[in-house]
């Protein structure tokens, strides 16, 4: 018998877009620390800040350096540019209560901010980057959410926009879609180049309703 079915959502760059917010304040932490602020957010889009922070200044405490830049977000998220992709408030109101899931490299108190100033509801899993020892490209946060959802991971569903998080579903054995770009990610079983695109699809796997989710 199989487990419930569980869809489970990255966040930035999936179903919001504060990329210009989280550009400014990565620029502005880096000119404070002496820093190539190009170099220091091509690293910061694909790791969480701890990571950013340890990579770009090897060698340093990165609490007192994450501090910073935390306190930079907390304030982009409650009061910066921001705007929910295409699809998402539609598709997210369709869904039944834990069937889904938010799996970020962000803090849950900000993605919690910026979805209530957006009017998008929450789901009760949110896995962020506090969750895990581990985050994306790692399988842990994917795995974690589906733990507490009560679903296998071969029954969940991953919806991603990056290579670290199509990577990190695939690690954690789900299907994997890969939403919101011109080209597919590597990997990705299957891409949408809109996340409105995808939405029929997404429910009709919830649903079970003959969606081959592995499908190019």
């Amino acid at each position: 018998m199989r487990s419930k079915r569980a869809v489970l959502f990255d966040v930035d760059g999936t179903l919001i877009d504060a990329m210009a917010g989280q550009r400014r304040i990565w620029h502005e932490w880096a000119e404070r620390f002496d820093l190539d602020p190009s170099v220091v957010y091509e690293t910061a889009m694909r790791t969480r800040p701890i990571e950013t922070v340890a990579e770009v200044l090897p060698g340093r405490d990165p609490a007192p350096l994450v501090a910073v830049f935390e306190q930079l977000e907390d304030v982009e998220a409650e009061h910066g540019a921001l705007h929910g992709i295409d699809g998402a408030a539609l598709l997210l109101s369709s869904l039944e209560p834990n069937t889904w899931a938010l799996v970020t490299s962000n803090a849950e108190r900000r993605v919690t901010a910026r979805f209530r100033r957006l009017g998008l509801p929450l789901p009760e899993v949110i896995v962020d980057n506090r969750a895990t020892t581990a985050g994306k490209p790692s399988p842990d946060p994917y795995l974690l959410a589906a733990h507490r959802l009560g679903a296998h991971p071969h029954d969940c569903l991953v919806i991603e926009d990056a290579p670290a998080g199509v990577a990190a579903g695939l690690a954690a054995g789900m299907a994997t879609w890969s939403v919101n770009g011109e080209a597919p990610v590597a990997g990705a079983h299957r891409h949408f180049r809109r996340l409105a695109d995808a939405s029929a699809d997404i429910m009709g796997f919830l649903a079970g309703h003959g969606v081959h989710a592995t499908s190019a």
